[in-house]
C-alpha cells in the first residue's frame, strides 16, 4: 500500500534525500509501509532505503540519519490509513448516552490499538486480528492501554456484548509473554463485575504483573440520556466504599509482595463514598493521571508547593472559579489556602451543575458551554473566569455542545481562561500570572 506524502519538514532527512509531496512512499529496508506504526517503528534505524513511486516510476533512495531521529515526513491522515471503530455494544457505553444533536465526531467509537499505543486510548482487544496481535509483539508495541471490565469470560461478553470478548485475557497473556507493557482499566457495574468477579479480575491480572503495570478502578458514569438501555445501577456511597476497601486491601498485599499496589481506586469513587483521597506515595508516579486517578490529590499538593514558594501579590485581579462538583470540595479548601496567603486577590468559586448530561456527570471535564453561561450568567465573575482546560476539545477552543470559549466569555461579560490541571497552573491562574 503506497504512503502519498502530504508534507516534508524543512532541514528533515527526507528534505535532504530529496523526496517531495505528492511521491508515494511504498517500503522502507523492504517493509511495506502499512501505517503509522510500520513507519515510525521501521524509520527508527540511521540507515535506510527508502522505496517510493514519482510519476510513475519507482525509486530508490539510501539516507543516513541520527537513531530515532524523524524521517520529516507528512501524510494525509495521522494513523495514515483509516481509524478502526468499535465492534462491541457495551452495557456501560458513554457514547451510547450522549444526546442527540452533537458534532458527529463525538458518536465515533475507536477501539485502535495503534491509538493507544500513541494518544492512550483504551482499547478492548475485540477487533485485533490474528495478524495485529502478531504485529503488536514483534514491534514490541508498548506500552497499550486494555479496558478489561472482567477476566472471567462468560461476565466480559456481557458487558461488552460482543462473543469474542471472552478472548481478551488470552490475549493479554500472549502480551505479556511478548513483554509489552500494559496499562489496564476495570470500570465497575454494580451487580456484574464488582464484589468476587472483581476480585477474580484483580488476582488475574496481578498474574500478569509486571507487564501489568497499573490498573485503575472507577464507577460506571451514568447520564440521564439511557432510555433503552440495559438498566445499570448506579454507585452510590455503600457501593463506592465497598470497591475501595476490596481494591485497597487488594493493593496492599501487592505491595507487600510485588514492591507495587498495581491497583488504584478513581478520584470519583472516594468523592461518591465521602472519603478523602489517598496520600501522594499512593499513586506510584500517577500513571492513571488521565484517567481520573489521583488528579485531585497531584493538584493539591502541586498547589500547596508552589503556594509556599510564591512571589508577593501582584496588584489585585479579582476572578471566580468554575468547576463541577466532584472537584468542588478540593477547590474550596485550596481557595481558602489562596486567600490565606494573598489577601489582595479575591476569588470566587461556583459547582456549576451539568444539566447537560445530569446531574449524576459532576467531572469538569464533561460541563458545557451552556451550562457555564445558564448558571453564572449575572454572578460577580471579577475580571476573569478561570476553568479546566478538560471542558474543551483537545487542542481546540469549543465544548462538547460546540460553543466556543468566545461564545461563553460574550455571554458572560469577562474572559474565560483555561488551567491546566497543575496545581502550578492553578496557583498562576489566581495571581494572573500567565
Amino acid at each position: 500500500m503506497a504512503q502519498i506524502i502530504t508534507g516534508v519538514d524543512p532541514g528533515s532527512p527526507a528534505r535532504k534525500a530529496g523526496l517531495r509531496v505528492g511521491d508515494e512512499l511504498i517500503r522502507v529496508n523492504g517493509h511495506e509501509i502499512r501505517d503509522v506504526l510500520d513507519y515510525r517503528y521501521y524509520c527508527e534505524s540511521s540507515r535506510l532505503l527508502l522505496e517510493f513511486r514519482r510519476d510513475g516510476v519507482l525509486r530508490r533512495r539510501k539516507l543516513r540519519k541520527e537513531e530515532s531521529e524523524p524521517l520529516g515526513l507528512d501524510f494525509d491522515t495521522y494513523l495514515m490509513d483509516r481509524p478502526r471503530s468499535c465492534v462491541n455494544h457495551c452495557l456501560f457505553c458513554f457514547i451510547d448516552q450522549l444526546p442527540p444533536g452533537l458534532r458527529e465526531t463525538l458518536y465515533f467509537k475507536d477501539d485502535d490499538a495503534r491509538l493507544s499505543f500513541l494518544q492512550g486510548n483504551y482499547i478492548s482487544l475485540t477487533n485485533l486480528s490474528p495478524r495485529e496481535q502478531d504485529r503488536i509483539c514483534a514491534l514490541r508495541i508498548s506500552p497499550i492501554n486494555v479496558s478489561v471490565q472482567a477476566t472471567d469470560p462468560e461476565v466480559r461478553c456481557r458487558l461488552l456484548g460482543n462473543p469474542r470478548a471472552g478472548e481478551g485475557y488470552d490475549i493479554m497473556r500472549r502480551f505479556a509473554r511478548a513483554r509489552i507493557s500494559m496499562d489496564c482499566q476495570i470500570v465497575v457495574c454494580p451487580g456484574i463485575n464488582d464484589g468476587e468477579v472483581l476480585q477474580r479480575t484483580m488476582e488475574d491480572l496481578e498474574d500478569l504483573y509486571p507487564q501489568v503495570n497499573s490498573v485503575s478502578v472507577v464507577p460506571v458514569g451514568l447520564t440521564k440520556y439511557r432510555e433503552g438501555l440495559y438498566p445499570l445501577t448506579p454507585v452510590d456511597a455503600a457501593i463506592a466504599g465497598e470497591i475501595i476497601d476490596r481494591v485497597d486491601a487488594f493493593g496492599e498485599a501487592c505491595l507487600a509482595k510485588h514492591g507495587s499496589r498495581i491497583f488504584a481506586c478513581g478520584d470519583e469513587l472516594y468523592r461518591k463514598a465521602g472519603r478523602t483521597v489517598p496520600p501522594w506515595d499512593y499513586y506510584e508516579g500517577f500513571p492513571q493521571f488521565e484517567n481520573g486517578v489521583g488528579m485531585l490529590r497531584s493538584l493539591e499538593d502541586e498547589f500547596v508547593e508552589a503556594l509556599a514558594e510564591a512571589p508577593p501579590a501582584p496588584e489585585a485581579v479579582p476572578f471566580a472559579v468554575a468547576t463541577g462538583g466532584a472537584a468542588y470540595p478540593l477547590f474550596q479548601k485550596i481557595l481558602q489556602l489562596f486567600h490565606n496567603s494573598c489577601y489582595a486577590v479575591e476569588g470566587k468559586l461556583y459547582a456549576v451543575r451539568n444539566d447537560f448530561f445530569g446531574e449524576s456527570v459532576n467531572v469538569a471535564g464533561l460541563l458545557t458551554g451552556g451550562d457555564l453561561i445558564a448558571q453564572l450568567r449575572g454572578k460577580d465573575l471579577g475580571k476573569r473566569l478561570l476553568i479546566s482546560v478538560s471542558m474543551l476539545r483537545h487542542g481546540g477552543d469549543v465544548f462538547l455542545d460546540d460553543l466556543s470559549l468566545e461564545d461563553v466569555s460574550r455571554a458572560l461579560g469577562v474572559p474565560v481562561k483555561t488551567v491546566e490541571n497543575d496545581g502550578g497552573a492553578v496557583l498562576r491562574a489566581f495571581l494572573n500570572l500567565d
